[in-house]
């Protein structure tokens, strides 16, 4: 493995805090772009970063907040969001950035439970909040002029900040269970973006393009922050879009780019055009690795990376384009300052090649999350023996790459075989008529489980259930072929863009007349 050339950032672990961070930064780079919205075409320097934020930050003060006010983020991506959850950050208020979906009693729950006291949010979103006042009882008041905040004085808002202190509760998606909020030290989302700029060899000369929300750790703290540690140049952008996403790119000369779970089966799917190797893009993260993803390298011209991490966590290992060809599809090796071991059912070591549950932890203080706020006993579970238990399946090989395997509740146990949920999947999508599919547990007449798949095909294909399977047999093992087979218009989803499956589980057990059947069985 070709190792990454190594930034210098000069800044000590201990002084990883958005007042050091930000002040460094714009002494070292003054009028050096460090932002642009690609929107409207506003860019703001390092230094402006700098000033500007404090503005926001002693506006924020005169409002009554300060170290340890929660303080709920519920904008679109925009420079001025930035500005706020730096401003937070230099005030050592703890920023709470919630998904602009969120409406109801959710949007309830997240309020409740983060103990916010205060609220930042976009004036065409003011609505949905206000329904949900009596469900947040500490809410005492909404920030809507946003804009207003950047009146405040430039001066550096001189508030003690510790590396160690409580910055962010990002709480995740949801999709097992409700929501966790996790405790984010300065040090964590700073020492995030050290080892993403680090290890995939970010440049100064670097144009990170952002798509993905802010109120989420991949662009947040995997983008933007690690573009900031590199001395490089945030493109951002409103939101992710299929048709327009290249062109984008193109316009705005990225060269880091980057891509989730289903955005890349969006982005493949597109009819090749001849100018698709056309841009500056030389790193295209996805996580996960896609099945085509050799594919999309030699038809974009880009190179892939990826990664294996969690917003429980952090991000912990990185398959970067410096590794090995023959590691492709895997997830890399353990980011600097993590430990990985593979597991078994009593937290005993696995050989290499060998399955079992990735645990985690971290050698540096405030390096990965703090663990769940206000859930003491989920906290010690996932962080039993001394090692955070990510509730994921993967395998080591024998030079210490990670391959993961499944969500264990993903894991589909079928006729004495344990079937990886994610493989099959990977497997299905690579046929040309899908776009996407979703393998999951069935209920089985005889014990166990039996494997359903739910399949979204690309506009004007076609593909049946026989040919699906004839597909699946060529490519898989006997047992991991599906038994169940539904053809839909698209799969529930979350917010975060990740299929639900806990809904399709409960499909399957209460219509499998709607599902055909490869056994004949009703």
């Amino acid at each position: 493995m070709t190792t990454p050339p190594q930034y210098d950032f000069g800044i000590a672990y201990a002084r990883m805090t958005v007042p050091e961070v930000l002040a460094e930064k714009a002494a070292r780079n003054g009028d050096r772009v460090a932002l642009t919205f690609l929107p409207d075409g506003r860019t703001f320097s390092y230094a402006e970063l700098d000033l500007i934020t404090n503005a926001y930050a002693n506006s924020l003060i005169a409002r009554g907040i300060g170290k340890g006010t929660h303080v709920a983020v519920i904008m679109a991506n925009s420079p001025e969001m930035l500005f706020a959850i730096f401003a937070l950050g230099k005030l050592g208020a703890v920023t709470v950035p919630i998904n602009i979906a969120a409406r109801g009693q959710l949007l309830g729950y997240y309020l409740d439970h983060g103990d916010v006291g205060a609220m930042i949010v976009d004036t065409d979103l003011a609505g949905q909040v206000e329904g949900v006042r009596s469900l947040a009882p500490r809410l005492s008041q909404i920030i809507t002029d946003v804009a207003a905040l950047g009146e405040g004085s430039t001066a550096a808002p001189g508030i003690a900040v510790a590396a160690s202190d409580l910055a962010f509760l990002m709480f995740t998606s949801g999709t097992t269970g409700p929501s966790k909020a996790n405790m984010l030290a300065q040090s964590t989302a700073w020492s995030w973006g050290m080892s993403t700029a680090n290890s995939y060899g970010y440049r100064m000369q670097d144009r990170t393009h952002v798509c993905l929300p802010l109120f989420h750790a991949a662009a947040l703290q995997c983008q933007s922050y690690a573009s900031i540690m590199a001395d490089a140049h945030i493109l951002l952008t409103g939101r992710f879009s299929v048709s327009s996403f290249w062109d984008e790119v193109r316009s705005s000369r990225a060269t880091i780019i980057a891509l989730l779970g289903s955005m890349a089966n969006y982005i493949w799917n597109q009819p090749p055009l001849p100018g698709d190797a056309d841009n500056c893009v030389r790193i295209c993260n996805i996580s996960p690795m896609p099945a085509f993803g050799r594919e999309l390298e030699e038809r974009f011209g880009v190179r892939v990376a990826s990664s294996y991490s969690l917003t429980d966590f952090a991000m912990s290992t990185i398959f970067s384009p410096h590794d090995p060809a023959l590691k492709f599809g895997s997830a890399g090796r353990p980011r600097g300052g993590i430990e990985l071991r593979i597991v078994d059912d009593q937290d005993q070591p696995v050989a290499a090649g060998e399955t079992g549950e990735i645990v985690l932890r971290s050698v540096n203080p405030g390096g990965t999350s703090l663990g769940y706020y206000q859930m003491p006993e989920a906290t010690l579970e996932a962080w039993r023996n001394l090692w955070f238990h990510t509730g994921d399946r993967g395998r080591l090989d024998a030079d210490g790459h990670l391959w993961f395997v499944d969500r264990k509740k993903d894991a589909i146990r079928r006729k004495g075989e344990n079937i990886s949920a994610f493989e099959v999947e990977r497997i299905i999508d690579s046929h040309s008529a899908v776009m996407q599919s979703a393998a999951y547990a069935a209920p089985s007449e005889h014990a166990e489980d039996e494997v359903a798949v739910s399949i979204v095909l690309n506009a004007g294909e076609s593909l049946s259930p026989l040919e699906l399977v004839a597909h699946c047999s060529a490519n898989m093992a006997r047992f991991m072929v599906p038994r169940f087979v539904e053809f839909r218009t698209e799969l529930p989803m979350n917010s975060s863009l990740k299929v639900e499956k806990f809904k399709l589980r409960e499909h399957v057990a209460q219509n499998p007349d709607r599902f055909w059947d490869r056994e004949g069985i009703r």
